[in-house]
């Protein structure tokens, strides 16, 4: 599991920037952990992913759990938030998802739209090296009632990788098979910074995620940005 090192990552990375944010999103949340655990901190949170299947997954926790968490369906090139934030989180590699090289720079500009001027934007990103080292395997995981295989691949030349996820759920005495497949796309460090620049980002900050993921150093980078104080000019301006 990646929760416990993405939750030890972000409180030694942000250890002076979380107690001082008082509203925060997490950004394509799942099934909203991440955004539960800041709302139990008295933060003011925004949940916001595309899947109505995740917003509701979401929803229902807080609800359970009796904490005050906005869970907003949207896409992270497009979306829009109540209110400008002190911090947007983007977790689990959730930016390698975005299916085309151009929609980098529209994900950026949205969470700089979304921030308060000098907010921050924190999240991982898995490189080229992580796709030729990891997303090369099938494994796979058995436990009652489940069967799950993952198949992995990767084209260098597209700098895309992929899994093909087939699993097994009985249903009585019957077993149901579901397929999906899963792509990322691969962001250089440069074409990441360039976008994170064109946006009104002005101090980025990168971590070798090796350390907190247990992966070779190289296949995985937590980035963190800062947006310029102040108004800036044309559709960057404000939030």
């Amino acid at each position: 599991s990646f929760r416990k090192p993405m939750d030890k990552a972000r409180d030694r990375l942000l250890h002076r920037i979380l107690p001082a944010a008082g509203s925060v999103c997490d950004l394509a949340c799942g099934g909203g952990d991440t955004a539960l655990e800041m709302a139990r901190s008295g933060k003011k949170v925004y949940a916001v992913d595309l899947s109505a299947g995740m917003c509701k997954l979401a929803r229902e926790k807080a609800s359970a759990a009796g904490l005050p968490v906005r869970v907003i369906r949207g896409d992270m090139r497009t979306f829009r938030l109540p209110e400008p934030v002190d911090l947007i989180t983007c977790e689990y590699d959730a930016l390698n998802h975005v299916p085309r090289k151009e929609d980098l720079c529209k994900v950026a500009e949205a969470v700089a739209r979304a921030l308060k001027p000098g907010g921050h934007f924190y999240f991982d990103v898995n490189n080229r090296k992580g796709f030729r080292q990891y997303w090369c395997t099938t494994f796979w995981i058995e436990k009652p009632g489940l069967a799950l295989v993952m198949r992995n691949g990767n084209d260098h030349a597209r700098d895309r990788a992929w899994c093909d996820v087939e699993w097994f759920i009985r249903e009585g005495a019957l077993w149901r098979r579901r397929k999906e497949r899963v792509e990322e796309v691969c962001w250089s460090g440069e074409e990441m910074r360039r976008a994170l620049h064109g946006a009104g980002f002005d101090k980025i900050r990168t971590w070798d995620g090796g350390q907190y993921f247990k992966m070779q150093r190289g296949c995985r980078t937590i980035y963190l940005a800062r947006k310029r104080a102040g108004r800036l000019p044309g559709r960057h301006g404000g939030a």
